[in-house]
């Protein structure tokens, strides 16, 4: 039977020849170009494309793992999957069209990857630094190797296939990359992470090669079935060496953010804690404070007190003096009553010198502006004595605002404030009677004003002494309503310090409530660390346990190689009987001495000889010899034994009792 190998350039990507499997394992059938009339061609495009991606990347595999070395740029199954890559991101590429010719690349749609994936940016700079690329398709050439050296080339075209609105700038609607083959593909590009590759791309003339895919790499013989299901369980215990190997990777990396998420733990606790020191050196600098306030505030307190019993003083004179001038006017008064009846008859005469009275009346009015000049300048004075006290006031202010973060003071400022309220309730209640006494006053002044101005018109010699008395007792009455007013405005101060230390009050409470939430959080971020700590002591645990599964697994694999070697061996000797050795259980050929047992990896924590405690980075390794544990340092020699005749792992003390041995039988 004979096979006619089909072969396209770049040119020709959309056609494509379909060779479809036979199921007889390898025998494959090649197909024209020309479907039936009720396929679409390109859906048969794109299962020529998948299919053949399916070979190329199951292929590639499969010969890494038997190759079981790092792959070049050399290796032509690596060199045929790079050009099915091409063809398959080719496939329904728009044309576009540039100033001097046609574009037709598949570097647009790659730089795209950038923006979705930010890892991605390495590459493409990488990529763009290179000397030697000068077209775009050579760019788009590199980056596919460098994103298989990463092991990220399926992550990379994931992210590029979830967005089809960028896509379809590039591709058909009907390209490989915006249908479900696409996605297919990239599913299989997840199996290439267990290849490493090792590809020289500076030097390497990416623009110029011609993408031809050879078919007779997937067209398989009769003998290549029986090499294929020799190495079945050697590529298996492979896979699982990867899988093994990828695992631990991701475990390394998890750690590593939980190391760094630690560390940023711990950075932001230490930081808490410096904040929490800096804030009670505050609380205790406040408190100082507080104190010198509290000594301030109790000789202002003292000094007010003072200023209060002074001013009730003087106003009890005031009142006795007004009391004593009122019994003198009473007393006038009924003098007046008198007389009036005894000058009744001198009526007459009193009319004729009312004239006279008018010229006093002016001099009167003459008299009253001056007393209102008296009084405009005693204005003054209270101005000035409101100034004063404006500024008693700013330093109080200052005093308050001072007090503002203690919370010890707060009780006594409250008794304080208690104490000045009855204060300022007796202070009201004496404010009251006076302004009763005052509205009597008031009441009879004026009473005896309309006596006095009947009085002035009936008699002439005796009104300017009653006058002269009126305007004195108005002199102390202005006095006192003066007084009156100081004290009203100096409660009214007294209540707008009371309202400023109630605020004050507020905001201190406030401030001790934020205190105490931060206190809060800090406990449940000690105890989040807390958890995370444990988190990640049990993660180490896992981490070890892992560790010594990975050594049992990797002693099993040299084992189980040394096993290979010396079946391949044995079949060099006798090619015959390769055929019955297949079903051979492979298992690790090692006898030991009479009375030795081959001590499990569980039962030993320490090296035999050292006494070194084994951990991720000192590994268990068996005596071949005497089947106990020891580390690397204590296990370094390898000697043939009778069981094996190629030299094996043999512990210090085996060693030196092999050649002691040897050396004796020696003649």
């Amino acid at each position: 039977m004979t096979f006619q190998v089909w072969g396209w350039r770049r040119e020709d990507a959309s056609q494509v020849l379909a060779w479809v499997p036979d199921s007889e394992g390898g025998r494959g059938a090649a197909m024209s170009r020309r479907t039936p009339a009720t396929k679409d061609p390109t859906a048969v495009e794109r299962a020529n494309l998948l299919n053949m991606a399916k070979l190329s990347i199951k292929g590639l595999i499969e010969s890494a793992l038997s190759f079981g070395r790092t792959l070049d740029s050399d290796y032509p199954p690596l060199q045929q999957f790079f050009v099915v890559m091409e063809h398959c991101l080719k496939h329904g590429l728009k044309v576009r069209k540039s100033f001097l010719s046609y574009n037709k690349t598949i570097w647009g749609p790659l730089e795209l990857v950038e923006k979705l994936y930010p890892e991605a940016e390495e590459i493409g700079a990488s990529v763009r630094d290179l000397p030697g690329l000068k077209t775009p398709l050579g760019r788009a050439r590199a980056w596919l190797r460098l994103a298989l050296m990463q092991k990220k080339m399926a992550d990379y075209l994931r992210c590029l296939i979830i967005q089809r609105d960028l896509l379809s700038e590039f591709y058909e609607y009907h390209a490989l990359m915006m249908e479900e083959e696409g996605a297919v593909i990239v599913g299989l590009l997840v199996g290439l992470n267990v290849i490493d590759a090792n590809l020289c791309v500076k030097g390497e003339d990416l623009d110029s090669q011609v993408g031809v895919i050879d078919f007779s790499m997937y067209l398989k013989n009769e003998e290549d079935i029986g090499n294929k299901e020799r190495n079945v369980q050697i590529a298996a215990i492979l896979d699982q060496k990867n899988y093994v190997e990828e695992l631990n990777r991701q475990l390394n990396s998890t750690v590593s953010s939980l190391h760094s998420r630690v560390d940023s733990l711990e950075k932001s606790n230490t930081k808490l804690i410096e904040e929490l020191a800096i804030a009670k050196n505050n609380i205790i600098k406040l408190q100082e404070e507080n104190h010198q306030l509290r000594s301030e505030n109790k000789l202002i307190l003292m000094k007010t007190q003072q200023h209060l019993e002074v001013t009730k003083v003087d106003v009890e004179t005031e009142l006795q003096t007004y009391k004593h001038s009122r019994q003198g006017l009473d007393e006038m008064y009924n003098e007046a009553r008198r007389q009036l009846r005894d000058e009744s008859q001198l009526r007459q005469d009193v009319e004729n010198e009312l004239a006279v009275q008018v010229s006093m009346k002016h001099e009167i009015e003459l008299a009253m502006k001056l007393l209102e000049k008296d009084i405009h300048e005693k204005q003054d004075t209270l101005i000035g004595l409101r100034q004063q006290l404006e500024e008693v006031k700013a330093i109080n202010i200052e005093m308050y605002q001072k007090l503002q973060g203690s919370e010890d003071g707060l009780k006594e400022k409250n008794e304080i404030i208690a104490r000045l309220e009855e204060k300022t309730n007796k202070i009201t209640a004496a404010m009251r009677q006076l302004e009763q006494r005052l509205q009597q006053a008031e009441k009879a002044q004026m009473e005896a004003e309309d006596e006095d101005k009947k009085y002035l018109q009936e008699c002439q010699s005796k009104s300017n002494n009653l006058q002269k008395q009126v305007s004195q007792k108005e002199k102390q009455l202005v006095q006192l309503e003066t007084d009156l007013k100081i004290e009203k405005e100096w409660r009214q101060t007294l209540q707008e310090d009371l309202q400023k230390e109630k605020d004050a009050l507020s905001h201190l409470r406030n401030e001790t409530q934020q205190i105490i939430d931060l206190k809060k959080e800090f406990l449940n971020i000690q105890d989040e660390n807390q958890q995370l700590k444990k988190i990640y002591h049990e993660q180490e645990q896992a981490l070890q346990e892992l560790g010594n599964k990975l050594s049992e697994s990797k002693l099993k694999i040299e084992d189980i190689k040394e096993a290979n070697k010396a079946l391949q061996d044995y079949r060099g000797r006798r090619p015959r009987q390769v055929s019955g050795m297949m079903g051979i259980q492979l298992f690790p050929v090692t006898s030991l001495e009479s009375g030795l047992v081959w001590l499990k990896d569980k039962e030993a924590t320490h090296c035999k000889l050292c006494e070194t405690e084994f951990s991720l980075s000192k590994r268990k390794h068996h005596c071949r010899n005497c089947g106990e544990i020891f580390c690397n340092a204590c296990s370094d020699n390898e000697l043939p034994l009778p069981s094996s005749p190629k030299p094996v792992r043999v512990c210090d003390s085996c060693h030196a009792l092999l050649i002691q041995r040897c050396s004796s039988n020696l003649p």
